[in-house]
């Protein structure tokens, strides 16, 4: 009993969670949204083992999100029918560093803008520049 109550809860947990990643890609501009065509954003509990390598020595609690994919500039003429490319938003790092909706809210945007930037293939100083936009 307590194992599916638990259950429920998580996914309660999880379905709120998408609809606040959602609402916060709803209200950025235009432009920025049109560039996240073919990416999908999908929202995890924890980063996986294989996650956590694909982010090169981030830990557990810091990584907020994850691009997985082919960024647009190293994309050559061969590149068609492919899968979209990935934003993952992991619930468990993001909601034990940021207790207050606002601010939760505030670096889901900010993990969002980060991670497409990786898909647009930017520097860091690119990367900052979009997150400050």
């Amino acid at each position: 009993m307590a194992r599916d109550a638990l259950h429920t809860a998580r996914r309660a947990r999880h379905r709120r969670f998408q609809t606040l990643v959602q609402r916060v890609v709803d209200t950025l501009p235009d432009h920025l949204q049109d560039l996240l065509d073919n990416v999908a954003i999908v929202v995890a509990d924890e980063p996986s083992s294989e996650q956590l390598r694909d982010a090169d020595g981030t830990t557990h609690d810091d990584l907020f999100g994850l691009y997985q994919g082919i960024p647009m500039t190293d994309r050559g003429s061969g590149y068609s029918m492919v899968l979209p490319d990935r934003i993952t938003i992991f619930i468990g790092p993001l909601g034990r560093a940021f207790t207050s909706q606002e601010l939760l809210e505030e670096e889901i945007r900010i993990t969002i803008l980060h991670e497409l930037g990786h898909h647009l293939g930017l520097d860091e100083a690119g990367l900052e520049a979009l997150v400050l936009a």
